[in-house]
């Protein structure tokens, strides 16, 4: 029943993205051009790929709010270690790891502290912040190699290497959620922690290693957005977390727990990368697109309100 609801819900999330984006290219000449299409794909990696942990987390009926600062966080730990002689691939790595180090004392404070996700996150999110601005002094990072700039700058096919790279992550993700353990328990994990607890389910090592996917999924994210921007900020991330949750609601998984799929995912990235892109073609000021975007995610999350009654409903009279 779930299932099947899960992939109705992605179905007509598809529909509303082909109905959004023909919408805005009747409303603008320039929306459909390739050019835009390949920018607004672009444009969606970073958001797309920073998603892809917050939907394990919210999955498992959870939430992190850290995710932008621990972008930022990454930024300058891999940032300092280039420019100071560490070869690429072992800087990347020095920034991986410092997400997931800070994606696990989330987890970490959140089932052995006993700390609501809201409150253990929020914290993290100024530790993080805090120390990007700390090791930086406050000031950006710049000067990495060509080769490092070609995460961001090369092609594959004509389709930008960042675009490739989220495909990528999301293909392991769809994989990991559908077809492992850890999958089936985050989800259970997320529909009822305690019958899976009393069912053996190892509930405190799999949401840490949730939490620790989330960290994982914002130093990607960080290590894209350096190589875009050809510098690290200790500011970059801001908003980060909630365009993260945004992504992942609209794309049907629900904020209780134990529904949606990565797949629905992706489309909310898209969705909000279109619906933003086409705002900006028509000229409507950055005010109202907040605005919009904030009405879209309401109306996301009445319908998944909507949705999880009726399941309940069903779920009820079928016993």
């Amino acid at each position: 029943m779930i299932a099947h609801l899960v992939r109705r819900r992605e179905f007509g999330i598809l529909i509303g993205l082909l109905l959004l984006s023909v919408a805005l290219w009747i409303a603008s000449p320039y929306f459909a051009t390739l050019d835009n299409l390949r920018n607004v794909a672009e444009q969606s990696a970073t958001i797309g790929v920073i998603a892809i942990g917050m939907t394990f987390v919210i999955l498992s009926g959870g939430i992190d709010l850290s995710v932008g600062s621990v972008v930022a966080l990454c930024c300058v730990s891999a940032a300092m270690a280039i420019t100071r002689g560490v070869p690429i691939a072992l800087a990347m790595v020095v920034g991986v790891l410092v997400g997931v180090i800070a994606g696990t004392m989330n987890g970490v404070l959140i089932t052995f502290g006993r700390l609501p996700p809201f409150i253990a996150t929020l914290g993290m999110m100024s530790v993080a912040r805090g120390g990007a601005l700390m090791l930086s002094d406050g000031r950006p990072i710049s000067g990495f190699p060509d080769a490092f700039r070609a995460l961001a700058v090369n092609n594959v096919a004509g389709v930008p290497s960042p675009v490739m790279i989220m495909l990528a992550l999301y293909v392991v993700a769809h994989l990991v959620l559908t077809r492992t353990v850890l999958g089936r328990y985050t989800y259970a994990i997320g529909g009822n922690e305690v019958a899976s607890a009393m069912s053996g389910v190892n509930v405190y090592a799999y949401k840490i290693l949730v939490y620790a996917i989330a960290g994982a999924s914002a130093a990607l994210c960080a290590m894209l957005l350096m190589a875009r921007l050809n510098s690290a900020q200790p500011i970059a991330g801001i908003g980060y977390e909630l365009d993260a949750i945004a992504a992942v609601v609209i794309g049907g998984t629900s904020l209780l727990g134990g529904s949606g799929s990565v797949v629905g995912t992706l489309l909310g990235t898209l969705i909000m990368s279109v619906l933003r892109n086409g705002l900006n073609l028509l000229g409507v000021s950055s005010y109202v697109q907040q605005i919009a975007i904030g009405v879209v995610i309401v109306i996301a999350v009445l319908v998944d309100m909507a949705l999880h009654r009726r399941t309940q409903r069903s779920t009820a009279f079928s016993t």
